[in-house]
């Protein structure tokens, strides 16, 4: 079942979910958190930035942010991240916003991710707000939460 979505206006780059697991960093393993999404399955594994002070169980807004292995544009398909649990590989939806100072565009694929382009033949300038994209996803994607 649905849950309704919540009608308060965010930012595009806020994503907006609960918190469903917080997990310390091992010897072997960096501390991250999990994420649901309403209206999605998703439970994106995320590194925090910053601490996390939302409870378990409780709405959590704040940014994530990813960086992109290359961004192409494409023509058809949906929105969607990939995989639906666990840490973010593979994402395609459409731009929302974009930063040149800080080379990255915001994309909504189900939640909205900053992605910061790392291929040197790509500048957030070439990109406008509608494109349709898909990239990879390289490791680390992270998860600020908002003050």
């Amino acid at each position: 079942m649905l849950h309704p979505a919540p009608v308060t206006q965010l930012p595009a780059h806020v994503a907006r979910g609960k918190l469903l697991e917080q997990v310390d960093a091992t010897a072997t393993t960096p501390a991250y958190v999990v994420l649901t999404f309403p209206n999605t399955s998703y439970r994106l594994r995320l590194h925090p930035e910053g601490g996390v002070r939302a409870e378990l169980g409780k709405r959590i807004e704040g940014v994530i942010h990813a960086d992109a292995r290359r961004v192409d544009k494409v023509g058809s398909g949906g929105r969607y991240v990939e995989p639906v649990f666990g840490r973010p590989r593979r994402v395609q939806g459409s731009v929302v916003a974009k930063d040149e100072k800080a080379n990255t565009i915001t994309v909504h694929a189900g939640v909205p991710i900053v992605c910061r382009l790392t291929d040197a033949r790509q500048r957030a300038d070439q990109f406008e707000v509608g494109d349709f994209v898909s990239f990879d996803v390289l490791r680390g994607a992270t998860f600020t939460e908002n003050a």
